[in-house]
């Protein structure tokens, strides 16, 4: 009996010891204050010196400071919730050299580390554990920017602004997994993330569908604000919706259909409102009208029934890929229609092929420039276009000619290490973080296949919920580390057991 009263006591002291802890936490303070207060100073001088009305519009800025400040965890719900609805507004439209949701998520990540900056002398910022999925990212962002303009310059190559544009995409998807690392940590906060995505994906999809059948002046209005380069009829009768891009319509549609069946087989309480939400979703990444996509679909149907070692989520994929088939006849024919040529293949997929054959392979193919890469631009100007540019249409051909050897190989350890982290989150925690595990797996698994077609890990929407879905089943990783410590589990909060 000794010994048992001996860890009895000792367990006894240190819950005594961290509700002490815990009861200086909850003491009011006003120290959560300095930042947003320090940002109103700022504000008012701007005020003072730009006139009232400029000072005026900041002040829903600073509510949001405020906000994040306080809740932390509000970053992610922003940035998840409002890049799909955003991400296919045209660079430089509002805000210049960037997108909206590419400008909400700059802003947020400025706020969360001047408040990780202020926590320094506390000790209360986070620690971060690196693994191969954060050193698989580092090389991707190394080896598409670095690697390709050190080439240049060494070929005496001129250096345009799309370059540096392009070189910093995968730095862009870095710095986004860093923000939701930094601001989501218990699973509840992670479980409202990925409701919130779905919640997205529902608007994004419904207009998608309603923009492939032309219906209630959708087409229209989805032109008007989402036109790439200012080209109305780019992709006329499919489902491009905010995104602008029908294949990164579809992506994102399929990376929620994962965290839909993760959620299906976690939480069955919500079956009956996932099931339309499956069907929904399922349609919607169909009228994108895309030939890689229904691939994609089949690919992800697999790899869902693969993690999740159940193949009872067909009786939602069979039903809803039926009625898919019946609603989106007219985009079928449309596209089906292609195979009627005198060459028996689509005009997309022959102009896909001219278009490598033409631009990108003799440059890829001659001067080594297939070991170190041609430029980070993965587009070339040809004013007969429509969008003013061709780009490259393959997605491997891509790495190549972004950054070589060195990129193709950092994209493969890439997408090994964060399949096997999605196959631990979602075979290790049984909440919302083993759901993003099951998401992040499918949805790793999909690009990886999808790449063959075109440039999948960079599409704008898709790829930020990707990033999303790795940072988010990242933190399985620090509860089994602080479920390995000599403390019971009994003994942590929720909150205790994710940090």
């Amino acid at each position: 009996m000794r010994p048992t009263f001996g860890v009895t006591a000792a367990l006894s002291s240190g819950l005594a010891a961290r509700q002490a802890d815990d009861g200086r936490l909850r003491r009011p303070s006003n120290r959560w204050l300095l930042g947003p207060a320090l940002i109103l100073a700022a504000l008012v001088a701007a005020g003072s010196a730009l006139g009232p009305l400029r000072a005026l519009l900041a002040l829903p800025l600073l509510v949001v400071v405020a906000c994040v400040w306080k809740w932390p965890a509000l970053a992610a719900y922003l940035v998840i919730g409002l890049t799909p609805l955003a991400a296919g507004i045209n660079r430089g439209a509002a805000i210049p050299l960037l997108r909206p949701n590419e400008a909400l998520a700059l802003f947020l990540g400025l706020v969360l580390a001047t408040r990780g900056i202020a926590q320094l002398r506390t000790g209360q910022l986070p620690k971060l554990r690196l693994g191969a999925v954060e050193a698989s990212m580092v090389l991707l962002a190394v080896c598409s920017s670095v690697v390709p303009l050190w080439w240049m310059t060494v070929q005496q190559q001129a250096i345009t602004n799309d370059d540096l544009l392009y070189a910093l995409v995968l730095w862009k998807y870095l710095g986004l997994y860093a923000l939701i690392r930094m601001s989501v940590s218990t699973d509840r906060q992670v479980r409202r993330c990925l409701w919130i995505s779905v919640a997205a994906a529902c608007i994004v999809a419904a207009l998608a569908i309603l923009q492939s059948l032309g219906l209630f002046g959708v087409p229209r209005i989805l032109a008007t604000y989402y036109a790439p380069f200012g080209y109305t009829n780019a992709f006329a009768a499919r489902g491009s919706s905010t995104l602008g891009l029908p294949a990164a319509t579809a992506d994102l549609m399929l990376y929620n259909l994962a965290i839909v069946s993760g959620l299906w087989m976690r939480f069955p309480g919500r079956r009956a409102v996932l099931a339309p939400i499956a069907a929904l979703l399922v349609l919607a990444a169909l009228s994108a009208g895309e030939f890689s996509s229904a691939i994609g679909l089949v690919v992800a149907v697999v790899a869902i029934a693969t993690v999740t070692n159940s193949a009872r989520l067909l009786r939602i994929f069979l039903p809803a890929g039926l009625i898919a088939s019946q609603v989106l006849q007219p985009v079928f024919a449309a596209r089906l229609s292609g195979f009627n040529s005198l060459t028996g293949l689509p005009v997309s997929w022959i102009g896909r092929l001219h278009n490598l054959q033409t631009y990108f392979w003799p440059q890829l193919l001659s001067s080594w420039n297939g070991l170190l890469g041609v430029r980070p631009a993965a587009r070339i100007h040809v004013a007969s276009q429509a969008t003013g540019y061709v780009f490259i249409e393959s997605g491997y051909t891509w790495l190549l000619w972004g950054g070589g050897v060195p990129l193709l190989g950092s994209f493969v350890f890439f997408v090994l290490a964060t399949a096997r982290r999605g196959w631990q989150a979602a075979h290790q925690n049984s909440g919302a973080i083993g759901v993003a595990g099951i998401a992040a797996f499918v949805a790793i698994i999909v690009t990886a296949v999808l790449m063959t077609f075109d440039p999948h890990l960079t599409y704008r929407g898709a790829a930020d919920l990707l990033f999303a879905l790795i940072a988010l089943a990242a933190l399985g990783q620090k509860r089994r580390n602080i479920a390995g410590s000599p403390m019971t589990a009994d003994a942590l909060t929720e909150e205790d057991r994710v940090r």
